[in-house]
């Protein structure tokens, strides 16, 4: 898992907003704006869902303090989409079907849930400065009061 103060690692994967549109999104375009980057294990699951809401609700606020905020999963560009429409999200969700991105930034790793062992994205967010450098990390989220706490990091920094 890349460190804070390293240069996080780049990628170019296909993104997705509630108005249909699917574009390329190269995360060092976005320099010299500030960026999150959370990574979320599946569309449409409880905790994903209020996790994508949550950075929605904020999203006007994470604008003001020019954070750009970016969710990545595995699901494809169509359920992205879906899923936008459905929630109304107003955040750019990206599609890493490959998973060459999630293991780039260490979020694909073994998992348990009630005693049965897997693959699967580990909830991680990450703020990058207006160089690309991590500015902080928030390992294993628990979803209540995180968009506000990395609002309040991105507003700092």
């Amino acid at each position: 898992m890349p460190e804070p103060g390293q240069i996080a690692p780049d990628f170019t994967l296909p993104a997705s907003q509630a108005e249909g549109e699917t574009a390329d999104l190269q995360l060092s375009s976005l320099r010299p704006g500030k960026v999150v980057v959370y990574f979320y294990p599946k569309d449409d699951t409880p905790g994903c869902t209020l996790e994508a809401q949550d950075f929605s609700r904020l999203a006007a606020e994470f604008a003001a303090a020019g954070t750009r905020v970016i969710g990545i999963s595995k699901d494809s560009p169509a359920r992205h989409e879906k899923f936008c429409r459905k929630h109304g999200l107003g955040v750019t969700l990206v599609s890493d079907a490959e998973g060459t991105t999630c293991e780039a930034w260490g979020t694909w790793g073994e998992k348990q849930n009630y005693g049965k062992t897997y693959m699967g994205i580990t909830r991680t967010t990450f703020l990058l400065d207006g160089e690309g450098r991590i500015a902080r990390v928030w390992p294993k989220v628990k979803v209540k009061g995180h968009a506000e706490e990395v609002l309040a990091a991105a507003r700092a920094l």
